[in-house]
């Protein structure tokens, strides 16, 4: 299927069709909007489904990767957030969430913030996966490992994942990898914004990256709920059940 097969004709075709490789349906009742995480593009949501129950599931395309190599990431989530409005505002007209995990939790944290300090509507929630809170970061293994490091970790999630790792694509996506850790290390929020919009706080039973325990800090950001869903880190990938779930019905309800 082509990504742009369920392109509807009441959309206008803009700029915003390079943050989104499916555009926008007509008939959605709602949307989740799922940002990837570091070093990451929008096919590593090629296991979910485009929607569920009338919501439907977009991912994101963020600078600097896929079809969109040639393009500098932002270097803050700030100038990201700034961005990633503008594109996606055509698109906001129906209740809408945003998703991200570990290092994309703060993207999308940071767009919602802005969005509000914008006075345009809010989503109906936010979704952060495996982060901790703005104001108890920055935290991370990447922060700390050099280019060699960050490389064989990539080589490892590759393997990890059932593929073997092309030394090409290896040396393109070490580097995108290395901007968003540098994105992160920058952002320092020690008082953050906190939502009108209500934050679900998602964490993982066997997460040897972020503890749930440490997610408690999203309290701070605004009215919170803390999920603890089963699987590692990188469960989320295989589009489980009870996630594409409690993403639809925060949407929907």
């Amino acid at each position: 299927m082509s990504p742009y097969d369920d392109v509807d004709g009441g959309f206008p075709v803009t700029a915003t069709t390079a943050w989104l490789p499916r555009m926008p349906s007509g008939a959605a009742t709602g949307r989740v909007f799922c940002i990837p995480h570091a070093g990451s593009g929008a096919a590593i949501f090629g296991n979910w489904p485009d929607g569920q129950d009338s919501v439907e599931f977009l991912p994101v395309e963020l600078p600097g990767r896929l079809t969109r190599f040639t393009e500098p990431m932002p270097e803050t989530f700030e100038d990201l957030a700034d961005a990633l409005i503008e594109a996606l505002r055509p698109y906001l007209d129906i209740p809408f969430a945003f998703f991200g995990h570990c290092w994309s939790a703060l993207a999308a944290y940071e767009v919602t913030a802005r969005i509000q300090g914008a006075g345009l509507p809010l989503p109906a929630r936010l979704f952060v996966s495996s982060q901790v809170a703005p104001q108890d970061g920055p935290v991370g293994r990447m922060l700390g490992m050099d280019d060699a490091e960050l490389r064989a970790d990539l080589e490892r999630t590759i393997r990890d994942s059932g593929k073997e790792p092309h030394p090409e694509l290896v040396s393109i996506y070490a580097d995108v990898l290395r901007a968003d850790v540098e994105v992160s290390r920058r952002y320092v929020v020690p008082d953050p914004l906190r939502l009108s919009c209500p934050i679900t706080a998602i964490g993982w039973s066997e997460d040897t990256e972020v503890d749930a325990g440490q997610m408690t800090g999203w309290a701070a950001c605004g009215e919170a709920c803390f999920e603890l869903l089963p699987g590692r880190h990188h469960r989320f990938l295989d589009a489980p059940p009870e996630l594409l779930s409690l993403l639809s019905n925060g949407v929907s309800s």
